[in-house]
């Protein structure tokens, strides 16, 4: 009996040779072929007993060594089927079914050599299996899938490249070839994704006559990944992947790395379909780049430290996009490091024909006849510096001579070819490009709203919270580290060691990336993060600066100064803004831009526009403002109230400070007053001191003067910002109304649209114009003549904007006084005078801004009373009636002023308070009636104010003259 079973033990082993010799032959025939170094140890490494006992077969010890049990592969009583684990092989005395562990899994599962071995060397998976009887085939997968069916096209292409990356790394086959070539960089392999395809993706997908399998399989056969006839379209060949500017996967080159190969089989494959993205997008930041014919010779300058490279794809596949983007990223010059044969030197001249017309010098790299860049660098001793050498020795283009092109040689001598090339020059050379020049830029940090972007090939980092952190040595924030569908979060203080550490490790087991390439990472991204904070605290202590005057052309000062010394300058400026679309209105729009106009003086005026909701004060605001520099101007819709005490020291000084609505600055009216009266504002608020921590007061000061500019709806002013200010009320007659809308109907018009581009130009010539006026002084030598109205307390700060109003005008004609100078003390001031002209005017606007103060009712009140006046009138003459019997009602007043009922009702309510009219009840069942309680035949209220007549100036003025005209002869007889 032993002596049959030791004969049965060596036939197993002859089995077990010859099935293995038969499998591997055909694994070669189809496949890469596994090591058999990694098979051996797969076998090594696999308990053969766990893994039988794993399939369902109970075993029991026989013999020594040995294990017994009843065979899975067909039907018997006896323990026939036997396992020798120290041997790693089993054996049917039965059925004679024999083999290793690997033969095992193939036979039980109904899988494939390929698919077993892999099942195995995947670990615990192959002994999880459940137990029933051997399958004679299966199409459902015992492997994972690299990607699931809810993935995008997308996505799985990212969950493809990803998986045959692994494969590279475990397949030393791979490795070896890339090792053979010079281009095996860890670096380089982690940031391109470069992978290898050992056709063991299929056997993770689901045959096709699987529902599943279907989709999967025809989902990539779509993508090109997979060919119609079931197989790995890259079986057998490095992967290089080309990934677009949104991180998606756009193209992928394979390289054939089998020999012995079939006649007429392909070594170079790229994906079906045209090209998409640009390898190595990142090179195209630099000015100076290095273009290749192929993507191994790219990569062979990429791992030499060359890193400012990309390549087309052949020498027809110069895609339209990497042309555009190097247009589009100004490259200054290319290396073009084509292969030197007719093809690459074809390519050259025309693709640098092309390049240098778009302004983008050229310089053919010239190798060895017959070499591309790879082969150059394999044959050199000093691969670095030989690429360097040819680099810097690239000749130009620009003549299309052939002398700039490599020619081949007659019988060249390798050797000697390789030796002129690589020894020494006589003299050191000073190298135009040399490898730091040629390397990439350091990336930059890029803000993507409230974070910071730093992308480095394919790996984003991105950084979150860095504004938290107020000093530079803190710098706690939460940073992402993306690599396709894998990422790793985590928030810590970048300034410490030990915190770093532990995000390098977490995120080298998340992204599977090696720890040295995030520790170079991390540390690029900590001195960018640090020079950002800096830069950044830097700034916020700084004092902060206001918008920038643009430089006028010679032109514009020209015809702003020809403006200003216009004669009739107040007749120019009321045609400027009909042109602009501003119709009517003459007294307020040369009233608001005489008051703009003065924030130039130490004391400068204030407006308030009062008018009904839909009348015009928002347009009159705007048009006025139009016509001053954006930079002498702030305007808010709303005010809190303390927002103008936080402001700049100098923000509002000498500026215009315009509120839409005096109802959203009602918060801010005390502050508003005071800088309007005090010309600053002084604050006293409890801070914290940044050194001991300790509660301060601290002071702010916001320093005037400061022209306030305001709008409102209300009909009852506050007293106090009503007597600071000038009151414009908006003409609300029927005929301005017309007017608006006549000018609105033209707007829709050719002519309209004509005007519309002029109104520009024409803003821009008053701003110009406001930017030639000077603060100066201004000396009124009728000052002392002058009078005003003293009935009232509040006409103290009437008088004041009335003398400001005549400064203010002559400030405006500065360009057309002479200037004088004033030395009091030693100290020297420039001033202008007032002419009597400037008081004409002032005189003219006065009465209807300045007289309202003395009117106890406000504009539209009164502008009613006179209404119902009218109504009066023309009812005691066609009724025959006594005043005291004509009344009226509120639909009268409706009726004859077009007001809407709410705006009769309040108006009517102040007449009402005011004893101007009484209310009358009528019988029960009617409604009320109002009877007129002043005269009907009063005239309308004219306001005194008590202006001297300037007529009566002139003639003192001339009586002056002529009487110094008459003095000088008798002086000169003297």
């Amino acid at each position: 009996m032993c002596f049959m079973f030791c004969m049965l033990t060596q036939y197993a082993l002859y089995v077990n040779m010859v099935c293995t010799l038969c499998l591997t032959i055909l694994q070669g025939k189809d496949m890469a072929r596994i090591p058999d170094e990694q098979i051996e140890r797969v076998k090594r490494e696999t308990d053969l007993v766990a893994l039988v006992r794993s399939r369902g077969v109970e075993l029991a010890k026989h013999g020594a060594k040995d294990f017994a049990g009843r065979c899975p592969f067909h039907e018997e009583q006896q323990a026939s089927f036997i396992v020798s684990p120290g041997k790693g092989l089993f054996h049917c005395m039965g059925c004679g079914a024999a083999g290793n562990a690997i033969q095992f899994v193939a036979k039980f599962d109904g899988v494939s050599f390929r698919h077993a071995y892999e099942l195995l060397a995947a670990g615990t998976p192959a002994f999880s299996a459940p137990a029933g009887p051997a399958r004679k085939g299966t199409t459902i997968p015992r492997l994972a899938a690299p990607f699931s069916p809810e993935n995008n096209d997308a996505e799985l292409l990212l969950r493809v490249v990803d998986y045959y990356h692994e494969r590279l790394l475990a397949t030393e086959a791979a490795r070896a070839y890339l090792k053979g070539r010079g281009l095996y960089h860890e670096e380089a392999i982690a940031r391109f994704r470069l992978g290898f395809a050992d056709r063991t993706l299929g056997l993770r997908l689901p045959e096709k006559n699987r529902l599943q399998g279907a989709a999967q399989r025809t989902r990539l056969t779509r993508l090109g990944i997979m060919r119609a006839s079931g197989h790995e379209h890259f079986t057998g060949s490095v992967l290089l992947p080309i990934f677009t500017a949104n991180g998606e996967v756009g193209e992928i080159y394979g390289r054939k790395i089998t020999h012995g190969l079939r006649k007429g089989t392909p070594l170079h494959l790229y994906l079906p379909g045209p090209h998409r993205g640009i390898w190595n997008l990142a090179a195209l930041d630099d000015p100076e780049i290095i273009l290749c014919e192929a993507p191994f010779d790219a990569l062979t300058f990429w791992v030499h430290g060359f890193r400012n490279v990309t390549f087309i794809y052949g020498t027809e596949g110069f895609t339209e996009e990497l042309f555009e983007a190097l247009v589009a990223r100004r490259v200054r010059s290319i290396r073009l490091a084509y292969d030197a044969d007719e093809a690459g030197n074809r390519a050259a001249v025309r693709d640098a024909g092309r390049l240098m017309a778009h302004g983008i010098e050229c310089f053919r790299v010239k190798f060895p006849w017959g070499m591309d860049a790879n082969e150059y660098a394999r044959k050199s001793e000093q691969s670095a510096k030989a690429l360097q050498y040819l680099l810097s020795s690239a000749e130009w283009l620009g003549a299309k001579g052939k002398e700039s092109l490599p020619q081949p040689v007659d019988s060249p001598s390798p050797a000697a070819s390789l030796i002129t090339v690589i020894s020494p020059a006589p003299a050191p050379i000073s190298f135009s490009l040399a490898a730091n020049q040629l390397a990439a830029r350091e990336p930059q940090l890029e803000r993507a709203g409230d974070y910071h972007l730093l992308r480095l090939g394919n790996r984003e980092y991105r950084v979150g919270g860095l504004e938290k952190n107020n000093s530079l040595e803190v710098l706690k924030v939460a940073v992402r580290l993306r690599l396709g569908e894998d990422f790793h979060l985590d928030s810590f203080d970048m300034a410490k060691d030990t915190e770093r550490r532990r995000f390098i490790e977490r995120a080298a087991e998340e992204t599977r990336l090696e720890k040295d390439l995030i520790k170079r990472d991390i540390g690029r991204l900590l001195l960018l993060l640090e020079e950002e904070q800096a830069t950044r605290i830097q700034a916020a202590m700084a004092p902060a600066a206001g918008k920038r005057t643009p430089e006028m052309t010679l032109e514009e000062r020209e015809a702003a100064l020809e403006l200003l010394k216009s004669p009739d300058l107040v007749k120019r400026i009321g045609e400027l803004f009909d042109a602009c679309g501003l119709a009517g209105e003459e007294t307020n729009r040369l009233a608001a831009y005489l008051a703009c106009t003065s924030r130039k003086l130490e004391h400068p005026l204030a407006v308030l526009v009062q008018s009904t909701s839909a009348a015009g004060k928002s347009t009159l605001m705007e048009a006025v403002l139009a016509m001053f520099p954006e930079e002498e101007r702030v305007k808010y819709s709303a005010m809190t109230g303390q927002s103008l005490y936080y402001l700049g020291a100098t923000d509002l000084q000498h500026k215009i400070l315009a509120i839409v609505e005096e109802a959203g600055a009602e918060k801010a009216s005390y502050a508003l007053k005071l800088l309007q009266s005090e010309g600053e504002l002084i604050i006293a608020s409890t801070g914290k001191d940044p050194k001991t921590g300790r509660l301060v007061t601290q002071e702010y000061r916001v320093e005037g003067p400061v022209m306030i500019f305001l709008t409102t709806t209300a009909i009852e002013i506050d007293e106090e910002l009503r007597n600071r200010c000038l009151i414009l009320t908006v003409d609300e007659s029927k005929e301005q109304t017309a007017r608006i809308q006549a000018m609105q109907r033209q707007a829709r018009t050719l002519v309209g649209l004509r005007l519309k581009r002029e109104r520009k130009g024409l803003f821009q010539l008053m701003r110009n114009a406001q930017r030639l006026i000077e603060p100066l002084d201004v000396m009124n030598p009728w000052a002392d003549e002058l009078t005003f109205t003293a009935e009232r307390t509040r006409t103290r700060r009437d008088n004041e904007k009335y003398l400001t109003l005549i400064d203010t005008i002559a400030l405006l004609h500065q360009h057309q006084r002479p200037r004088e100078v004033n030395r009091d003390e030693g100290e020297r001031s420039e001033y202008i005078r007032v002419t009597l002209s400037d008081i004409e005017l002032a005189n003219r606007l006065a009465p209807e801004l300045l007289g309202r103060s003395l009117d106890e009712l406000p504009p539209q009140t009164r502008r009613l009373l006179t209404l119902i006046k009218e109504l009066v009138r023309t009812r005691m003459r066609e009724q025959q009636l006594e005043q005291r019997d004509t009344l009226f009602s509120r639909r009268d007043l409706r009726q004859v002023a077009g007001w809407s009922e709410f705006q009769v009702r309040v108006h009517l309510g102040q007449l009402e308070a005011f004893e101007y009219v009484f209310r009358r009840w009528g019988k029960q069942g009617r409604g009320c009636a109002y009877e007129l309680a002043v005269s009907a035949e009063d005239g309308d209220f004219i306001a005194h104010i008590g202006l001297l007549d300037v007529s009566k100036l002139r003639r003192k003025e001339q009586f002056t003259t002529a009487m110094t005209a008459t003095s000088c002869p008798l002086e000169a007889a003297s």
